[in-house]
């Protein structure tokens, strides 16, 4: 059996080991290692020092904040952004090989004896003066379209759910890097101390969601734990093993956490992992969200006007349009990254009919969110993404009837729209073919949207990493050039 002080030596890191034993020159060397990985600050500073690093923003940003309305499980460009109305023509016959042009196929439609083309059955029209072409699906999001920008050429490698989300959220496609919301709260921090840097929630619409969406997928991958993005749930308790425990008031609570961060420092002096001041953050976080959390959900507050803005699914916790609510009181008080998941758009068959309740659950959210914003002077510094993984294909995947069909995965061409912070309003980037199969004009990779997205935030995505098993990582790794023309 391994005895105490064989153990203890076996534990020992590089760090333990100069901090304990080099005594000053050590602790100047664990502080220039810990500097290396953006550490030093936790370790050295009060709990009271403003988060983020020292050198951010780069530049003077546009927007403080995102919120990123997620669309999980790939919204068709066809039935809503995308249209083509040569396609009627089409309709039926098989997509010509000089179009599809060997793409490789999901196991889902890669062997059916055919791909009959599928026009949208929805009718599309021009709004704004941008004269933007929206679907009769989304008519409130018709009614805001000189604030939007909509990429119509996003394009991604990934063919199926897990690999495309996980790509499109941490710039690689296995998991175990940090996620976009996850590199912000790092180089940003927070501009409120009581609540987390990075907050997620997850609804899922009236057609329900098969698509698992795992925590990995709001990760902090190899920074420090406290950058991970706090999920919000449905129910009482917004936030698991927030309240006290019965018999445990908030006095004995602060003592006890007293208590436990002298141990967890007696801990970070001996070994000098900074994961434990970590902990010792995220206790006090939740110490502090006893109090912000309640008052945040509250919305008895909120006038009538506001909620019935927002539809009649405002009310009801867990709904798109409850959390859009949430999304706007969140940014108003400061929480740098926001991030709504929305499941159910993995629509292979009953499309018309699955999509219209996708619409119904967040076409007048997402557009109130917008709207309310503006009037309240935020839009202005927030920025705001709607988007999913992928788009769907033009080909039916099952049998194409005159009113039913259904779309599998398509990662060459999708349409994402942003508004606010830093983003020119009321344009559309790039061209698809006329089967909104492959781009014409202007492409846009996962990258470029990233890199972007973080340029709007005074931040250089080339300068923004994180040194991890020797390498300098970033969010999008070696690649991603900014789409001059949203800016």
């Amino acid at each position: 059996m391994m005895n105490q002080l064989n153990e203890h030596h076996l534990m020992m890191t590089r760090r333990h080991f100069f901090s304990r034993f080099g005594l000053g020159i050590g602790t100047a060397a664990l502080a220039s290692l810990l500097k290396e990985n953006g550490y030093a600050t936790a370790l050295f500073q009060s709990n009271d020092a403003k988060p983020g690093l020292p050198d951010l923003p780069h530049f003077t940003p546009k927007a403080k904040r995102v919120i990123f309305l997620y669309q999980a499980g790939g919204p068709s460009q066809l039935e809503l952004f995308d249209s083509k109305p040569l396609l009627e023509k089409q309709r039926g016959q098989n997509l010509p090989e000089s179009i599809r042009m060997g793409q490789r196929l999901t196991g889902m439609t890669a062997y059916q004896s055919s791909w009959p083309t599928a026009p949208s059955i929805y009718k599309f029209a021009q709004h704004g003066q941008s004269g933007a072409w929206l679907s009769e699906l989304l008519p409130h999001t018709a009614g805001i379209v000189d604030r939007l920008s909509f990429i119509k050429t996003m394009h991604t490698e990934q063919i199926n759910h897990d690999p495309a989300i996980t790509f499109s959220l941490t710039g690689f496609q296995l998991a175990g890097r940090p996620s976009l919301g996850s590199w912000v709260a790092y180089g940003l921090g927070s501009e409120n101390k009581d609540l987390p840097e990075f907050i997620v929630m997850v609804s899922i619409g009236r057609t329900g969601g098969d698509q698992p969406l795992y925590d990995r997928l709001w990760g902090s991958g190899f920074l420090a734990s406290r950058y991970q993005g706090v999920k919000f749930h449905n129910g009482p308790d917004p936030v698991l093993y927030l309240s006290n425990p019965p018999g445990i008031d908030k006095q004995v609570r602060r003592q006890f956490l007293d208590d436990l961060a002298e141990l967890n420092r007696i801990n970070a002096r001996e070994f000098g992992d900074p994961e434990i001041l970590s902990r010792v953050a995220q206790y006090e976080m939740a110490y502090r969200m006893q109090t912000s959390v309640p008052e945040l959900t509250d919305l008895s507050k909120e006038p009538e006007k506001t909620l019935e803005r927002y539809g009649p699914d405002a009310r009801k916790p867990g709904t798109f349009a409850f959390n859009c609510i949430l999304a706007r009181r969140l940014a108003e008080r400061g929480v740098r990254f926001i991030q709504l998941f929305h499941r159910g758009w993995d629509q292979h068959g009953d499309l018309p009919k699955n999509i219209i309740k996708q619409c119904l659950d967040t076409d007048q959210p997402s557009a109130a969110l917008i709207m309310d914003l503006k009037e309240r002077g935020l839009l202005e510094d927030t920025l705001i993404i709607w988007g999913g993984e992928f788009g769907r294909t033009v080909y039916s995947q099952g049998k194409l009837t005159a009113d039913n069909y259904g779309r599998d995965h398509h990662p060459r061409c999708f349409t994402v729209w942003l508004a606010g912070g830093g983003i020119k309003p009321g344009i559309s980037v790039g061209e698809t073919d006329d089967f909104s199969y492959n781009i014409v004009r202007d492409p846009v990779h996962v990258h470029d949207l990233n890199a972007t997205i973080l340029h709007c935030l005074g931040i250089d995505h080339k300068k923004l990493t994180f040194k991890f098993q020797g390498r300098d990582f970033r969010l999008t790794d070696v690649h991603g050039s900014l789409v001059n023309q949203l800016l």
